[in-house]
């Protein structure tokens, strides 16, 4: 493959302070306006949200005992639970021990693709995998607990320990604990997710799990059917516990998995083992609490109680507590309107073009669902490929475009050329959205802003500073040109990828194609449906893209490792091609050795030190270009109990998982008739429907 080679302008390193002269001088980034009508977290001590045990007895919903257990399609309930389920603790409901019956009722913009989580389809999002597939740690809870006592609270993995050396990490799984389908749960399931779906390198998880997620040289290896042991190349990385929750670590079913994984089937290929479960197959075992049994296309898809799940509260109650969950396949923007008006249960409002309308319905004595804020963690960045040696295959064109990207003062020059305020204010106006460079979210503890470093709007300097770069306008179109000797002189075309399903995500992009053509760059959207524009993302063919923040920026202890390169997987803007090697800039390099000594260090001070040089070296440097952000909004309709004060609809996870929705339930004299499948459990795997 060709690579182009611009003039000397175009190398990389250019000082700021040699472009003064044209361009204003880099600050700190403003304080963000004050906002109202932001929940109130209550923190709780880490141990007092759950723990294992054995209880003397273990109850059901009566229906299940009269229809299935007396006639003898089940177990008794407690054949069913593990020999110690985990137990969630009275006195971390908010409202205490709960009822069983009713249905929450989803609306989702997304499509499912199919069930095999484990080699990258997506079931749709808006929360269905989050209540399919359990992992072995879980995170979003810990918004409620103090940093002091931060830790992964444990799950499928039920304790660990560290060797002496701290080298070694053995965890114990839960015993006893079983598939929806009743086949037991053990070690085979985590070492076939480990070493056929992660480590394969023809396999791509859904959330983009890789080896190097869990530490470069990381081994795993299964010591008996309830223990695993963890091997690391660091000593005590207690970092990488995050990387085993959602969504980086979440077993599937091997015993359904394996026999269409090529390593078992000889007769099947990767793609007919990650296609070979589509959405018509039903009843695909879980860990979670409901069981998809029914979809219709472009309809619904109904999820039904799993009767093997292992989980109960201190009573004995086998949970979840709700039976049904219901996913309309909508759009986004249609989730909160339903929600809002109460023909939808539940929602994150997190597209601002909502808010002011949302607040104002909410606002009635009458409205069927609460509405509250949290902190600004919703953040947006435009992602920049950074790949310089062939990751996704670019023609000339996009070489071009990444030598230009590669460029300190192209870079400097988007950024300044970016009026947040008016992107921010194209979204809805108010004091909801602020002004954001790029680098870590502002709600997290580890932020800083004096080491916060700020390009203001400046379209003359940025101007400038691309004239410095050597692209001018040289045939009078308003576009600036490459070079005689690049590509011809042709004006310089970037193509923007976004995804089509989120009305956020699109007029950002349209925001940042105007500003950039008044800055003189012509740019292109590439607007894909969601699992297509993760494939392209993945795949690595792209220029640009509109990138909403992972946890990794709102919480820094989740996903850390996508902080930067630290692995030829890593990064979401800068991976290699196939049997490459990262081209790591001088500051990439910063970046990768501050991540790698913060997931190293266990002390608080040391950590947090590093989090300011982390965006010190970020912000300076332009590794992301940041567009706005803005606080979501739980909404939820006011039926529901035992919902947290305060619980942000994204840190750790979204707020689906950070509500613990097993432990949701419907007071008796609120319940509504929603249920499709009334006295129901889901039927065998691969077959239709719920079985009666």
């Amino acid at each position: 493959m060709r690579h182009f080679r611009l003039r000397a302008a175009l190398m990389v390193g250019v000082s700021t302070f040699a472009v003064q002269a044209w361009a204003s001088e880099p600050t700190v980034v403003p304080e963000q306006p004050p906002f109202p009508a932001q929940g109130k977290i209550t923190y709780v001590p880490r141990d007092s949200i759950l723990e294992y045990k054995a209880l003397p007895e273990y109850r059901e919903p009566d229906w299940v005992t009269e229809k299935f257990v007396k006639t003898g399609k089940l177990p008794p309930v407690a054949e069913r639970l593990p020999k110690e389920p985990l137990v969630f603790k009275t006195g971390n409901m908010p409202d205490g021990l709960g009822v069983y019956g009713d249905t929450m009722r989803h609306v989702v913009g997304g499509r499912p693709e199919g069930w095999n989580y484990s080699a990258g389809q997506t079931q749709g999002w808006g929360g269905i995998d989050i209540e399919m597939f359990e992992c072995l740690t879980r995170t979003a809870p810990l918004y409620q607990v103090e940093a002091k006592d931060m830790e992964p609270l444990p799950n499928l993995a039920k304790s660990w320990e560290w060797s002496q050396d701290g080298h070694k990490l053995t965890m114990h799984l839960i015993e006893g604990a079983k598939w929806s389908d009743g086949v037991p749960f053990s070690s085979d399931d985590v070492m076939f997710y480990w070493e056929d779906n992660v480590v394969d390198p023809n396999v791509s998880p859904l959330n983009g799990a890789t080896p190097e997620t869990f530490g470069e040289g990381t081994t795993l290896k299964a010591i008996d059917a309830n223990t695993v042991e963890w091997t690391f190349k660091e000593a005590f990385p207690r970092q990488h516990l995050y990387s085993m929750a959602y969504g980086t670590f979440c077993p599937g079913p091997a015993h359904i998995l394996k026999t269409k994984h090529p390593k078992y089937n000889k007769d099947m290929t990767y793609d007919q083992y990650k296609n070979g479960f589509p959405p018509e197959y039903l009843n695909i075992p879980v860990m979670g609490a409901w069981v998809p049994v029914e979809y219709r296309s472009d309809d619904i898809i109904v999820l039904r109680r799993n009767p093997y799940y292992w989980k109960v509260d201190e009573a004995g109650n086998q949970l979840p507590y709700l039976n049904e969950m219901h996913y309309k396949l909508s759009t986004w923007a249609d989730r909160d309107v339903q929600a809002i008006a109460g023909s939808g249960d539940f929602s994150n409002l997190e597209q601002p073009e909502n808010f002011v309308e949302s607040l104002k319905r909410a606002a009635s004595e009458t409205a069927p669902a609460r509405l509250a804020f949290g902190a600004r963690l919703i953040g947006y960045n435009l992602h920049m490929n950074f790949s310089g040696n062939g990751w996704g295959d670019p023609d000339e064109r996009a070489t071009a475009v990444r030598e230009l990207n590669r460029n300190a003062d192209f870079r400097k020059a988007v950024t300044m050329a970016i009026d947040r305020k008016k992107l921010g204010e194209s979204l809805v106006k108010g004091p909801f959205t602020a002004i954001y460079p790029g680098g870590l979210s502002s709600g997290t503890s580890f932020y800083d802003r004096q080491s916060t470093v700020y390009y203001p709007f400046d379209l003359e300097g940025a101007k400038a500073l691309l004239e410095k770069a050597g692209l001018k306008d040289t045939d009078g179109n308003g576009f600036v040109n490459y070079p005689a000797d690049t590509l011809g002189g042709k004006d310089v075309e970037i193509v923007l990828l976004v995804t089509s399903e989120y009305n956020t995500d699109k007029n950002l992009a349209e925001g940042v194609v105007g500003q950039m053509e008044k800055l003189g760059l012509r740019i292109v959207l590439n607007s894909l449906d969601g699992k297509q524009r993760d494939a392209t993302n993945y795949a690595g063919r792209f220029d640009w893209m509109v990138h909403r923040n992972g946890a990794e920026l709102s919480s820094v202890v989740q996903n850390t490792p996508q902080l930067a390169a630290t692995g030829p997987r890593t990064s979401w803007h800068h991976r290699v091609p196939e049997s490459g090697e990262l081209d790591l800039m001088p500051f990439e390099q910063e970046l990768v050795d501050i991540v790698n000594k913060f997931i190293a260090s266990n002390d608080n001070d040391e950590r947090a030190d590093l989090m300011k040089q982390y965006q010190k070296v970020s912000t300076s440097n332009v590794d992301t270009v940041g567009l706005t952000e803005y606080p979501g909004a739980l909404v939820i309709n006011k039926r529901f109990s035992n919902i947290p004060s305060g619980a942000p609809i994204f840190m750790f996870n979204w707020a689906e998982d950070t509500i613990i929705r097993e432990r949701v339930f419907v007071a008796a004299d609120k319940q509504g008739d929603y249920e499709l499948f009334p006295e129901q459990l889901p039927g065998k795997p691969g077959e239709g429907g719920p079985i009666n």
